[in-house]
């Protein structure tokens, strides 16, 4: 059974274009400091978060139809659960388009659910430059399976968007400029601001967002790599 650690109910901004619900799995194989869902990363935390049940979710889904568009998977890292692929399908088995959030760490199951179909759009967060992951991520990464999972999203099989939450003292102005000759060309990518709330290394909560106008001012530089390219607040 697929560990549902949270719901949105409703969100029109976390599925591009689509009235969705966010679903939260639980577990995570990495340890971003500057991540806000600590509940659903460590341990001494996730034993605390209340769980809804699959049956409790496509109850909810049942009672939603017509109304939703999609729903929205994310974590924690919902690629690490084996039983995501036939938790999937019987959400499209119910009508729903479905958006996937992921850090790209497990290429197998990515290629698996674009082969079978059962994803309709991936956001796949890049955490910083290829030669600052494990900083960033709190682990050893394999940048192999990062690389092949944006080689995969890049054959344009599925929609898809990049995305790098750009936090003072993990990202400087050149680590955006590298992430951004790395993944290029590529259809989309946002910068999103960080939220200084809750995270999971306490420090990070005392670290000042860029301003949006510094945002701004590296997206005019890297816009030439993509397709679309934003900031999201």
């Amino acid at each position: 059974m697929i560990e549902i650690g949270g719901i949105q109910k409703t969100t029109l901004i976390d599925y591009p274009g689509r009235i969705a619900a966010t679903i939260f799995l639980i577990g995570c194989n990495f340890r971003c400091p500057f991540c806000y869902s600590a509940e659903l990363v460590l341990p001494e935390k996730i034993k605390l978060q209340p769980r809804i049940s699959e049956k409790e979710f496509f109850d909810f889904l049942g009672e939603r139809k017509g109304l939703l568009e999609g729903i929205v998977i994310c974590g924690g890292e919902p690629t690490i659960h084996k039983e995501l692929p036939d938790f999937i399908k019987k959400i499209k088995e119910s009508g729903f388009l479905v958006k996937l959030d992921t850090n790209g760490s497990n290429p197998r199951m990515l290629r698996e659910l674009m082969d079978k179909k059962l994803i309709d759009y991936v956001a796949m967060d890049i955490k910083t430059c290829r030669e600052k992951y494990d900083k960033a991520t709190g682990v050893r990464v394999k940048i192999s399976d990062i690389e092949e999972s944006i080689g995969m999203l890049k054959e344009g099989r599925t929609d898809y968007e990049f995305r790098t939450t750009v936090v003072p003292t993990v990202h400087s102005k050149e680590d955006i400029l590298r992430i951004a000759e790395w993944i290029g060309p590529a259809k989309k990518y946002y910068l999103q601001s960080f939220r200084p709330e809750k995270t999971i290394d306490p420090k990070f909560e005392n670290v000042k967002p860029y301003p949006k106008e510094f945002l701004l001012e590296i997206k005019k530089e890297i816009s030439k790599f993509f397709d679309i390219c934003d900031v999201r607040s």
